[in-house]
């Protein structure tokens, strides 16, 4: 019996609604619940960038995680303390930053949300392990702004190269583009040289 595809038609449907100021804002929640349940926030972020263009889907994007971030937080902190415990037992790296952070506080938490090395969604329930404040965990969710700027600004990009036709008949002219890609190009390096700096911050120095 052959398997059936899909049918990728209430696409349709739903990505226009979406892109409604009522969608922009059932985007914020949906974009908090994912983060929450620990799925990769990529891609909800490129999409945002499709839907909503760089600059208001990375402000969509910010806010929905840092919701997500303070629940996972505030969820590992209490109810579900135990399990986080487990999950992050086979995760070395992210059980030092709960023990680092402890003492660091607001440095730390900016640091680690700068460098790609550490993942968002895991490492918010490491932090709600750790003694950390709320005030300052709050705060260093400003540190996810570099990262979520750029996927956005990538996927608003991959949303204009979908409907490439449109830049074929002359809606986008050539200067248009290259000032896209240059914009994505700087952020993509200044994400990289503050994950740089951030990784050096983070590593101790050898010696004694």
């Amino acid at each position: 019996m052959a398997m059936s595809i899909p049918d990728p038609s209430w696409l349709d449907a739903v990505l226009p609604a979406l892109q409604s100021p009522l969608g922009a804002l059932a985007f914020v929640p949906l974009y908090a619940l994912w983060v929450t349940l620990l799925l990769p926030g990529v891609w909800a972020s490129m999409l945002a960038g499709a839907l909503y263009g760089p600059w208001w889907g990375s402000l969509i994007v910010f806010v929905g995680a840092c919701l997500g971030a303070e629940a996972a937080f505030l969820l590992g902190r209490t109810w579900l303390r135990n399990w986080a415990r487990r999950r992050l037992a086979a995760l070395p790296k992210l059980l030092a930053i709960e023990q680092a952070v402890s003492r660091e506080g607001l440095k730390l938490v900016l640091l680690t949300r700068l460098s790609p090395a550490f993942p968002f969604s895991l490492l918010n329930f490491a932090y709600g392990l750790s003694e950390v404040s709320l005030r300052d965990y709050s705060i260093g969710l400003i540190g996810i702004l570099p990262g979520t700027i750029l996927f956005c600004g990538l996927g608003a990009l991959a949303g204009d190269v979908a409907r490439f036709g449109e830049v074929l008949s002359g809606e986008a002219d050539a200067g248009t583009w290259a000032l896209r890609v240059v914009g994505v190009l700087a952020t993509v390096a200044s994400v990289w040289l503050a994950g740089r700096a951030a990784q050096r911050a983070l590593t101790p120095p050898d010696g004694p």
